[in-house]
């Protein structure tokens, strides 16, 4: 990928010098002072969510909420895995909130944990797909880049991507339970038939 952008720089850069070199320094020059403002922007954004995360953890808010999505998520995930779904849930709290940066530690520590478990496949793939599509309820990261930029209106598009978002994720899901069958089901299958088969066998013998 960083072989790519550079590519992508060099044949830019070349293109603006032969075409137009005298806006080339005042071209550079404005997009790094924009570059600047977007991540101060995002500095402050993340800054704010951070410290309203830790508040929300020490008080007990996270556990809480996490419990309520621990029902929900033990189906969706086919684990029982308390610390994974743990984890697993405030990624996803997180990442309703917009702030996936933030999630990535709550998602590597899942998706380690999920790589542990007895359906580990179907359950990695189920969480990777949950955190691509990603439910967004307040999507303060583009709301930041929006009013960075100078829009009128940086919060028009929490509905929409409310709508998206969320179209987004069931269908994700429908197609992963429809694609990619969880193991368990056909160990409980085999495990039922194993027993039948040894019940057969000693009354065969009786």
């Amino acid at each position: 990928m960083n072989i790519l952008f550079a590519i992508v720089f060099a044949v830019c850069t070349f293109l603006l010098l032969c075409l137009s070199p005298d806006t080339f320094l005042v071209s550079m020059l404005d997009g790094g002072g924009r570059a600047a403002s977007l991540c101060l922007s995002f500095v402050a954004t993340y800054s704010v969510w951070m410290g309203l995360m830790k508040v929300w953890e020490d008080s007990g808010l996270a556990r809480g909420v996490s419990k309520l999505l621990k029902p929900l998520a033990r189906r969706v995930l086919k684990t029982d895995d308390e610390e994974a779904l743990s984890a697993a849930c405030m990624s996803f709290s997180v990442n309703m909130l917009g702030i996936s940066g933030a999630s990535t530690p709550y998602g590597v520590k899942t998706a380690q944990l999920l790589d542990k478990t007895d359906n580990a496949e179907y359950s990695s793939a189920m969480f990777f797909v949950l955190n691509a599509t990603s439910l967004q309820l307040l999507p303060t990261s583009m709301i930041a880049v929006r009013a960075a930029m100078g829009s009128p209106s940086p919060t028009d598009i929490v509905l929409p991507t409310i709508f998206a978002s969320a179209f987004s994720t069931i269908l994700g899901v429908t197609l992963t339970a429809i694609f990619l069958r969880p193991k368990r089901k056909k160990a409980q299958k085999q495990n039922r038939t194993d027993f039948f088969t040894k019940r057969i066998k000693t009354r065969g013998q009786v």
